[in-house]
């Protein structure tokens, strides 16, 4: 029996503690920080998959220009190697 009112006890502070803490205005702007960050977090998570779907279409599209392009193409002058291979190194 004393168990069971220790542990009522303890249930009882918990939520007068928890109760206290959702009326205190620095936890709630905590609170309200922590959810704008996770809709943040989720938007850019978003945007990046949207990225990843648009590199991997450009890639299929530079192998479908490859594959059109192989056949008779000319060899570019040297200052368009030179600039295609700086683009694509990414500096």
């Amino acid at each position: 029996m004393a168990r069971r009112s220790l542990f009522s006890q303890m249930a009882s502070l918990g939520e007068d503690a928890l109760g206290r803490l959702a009326q205190n205005p620095t936890t709630s702007r905590m609170m309200q920080s922590a959810v704008e960050l996770k809709e943040r977090v989720d938007d850019l998570a978003r945007r990046v998959r949207g990225l990843e779907e648009m590199e991997q279409r450009l890639e299929r599209l530079e192998q479908r220009v490859d594959r059109v392009e192989g056949g008779g193409e000319i060899a570019p002058a040297p200052s368009e190697t030179a600039a295609t291979s700086t683009k694509s190194s990414g500096a």
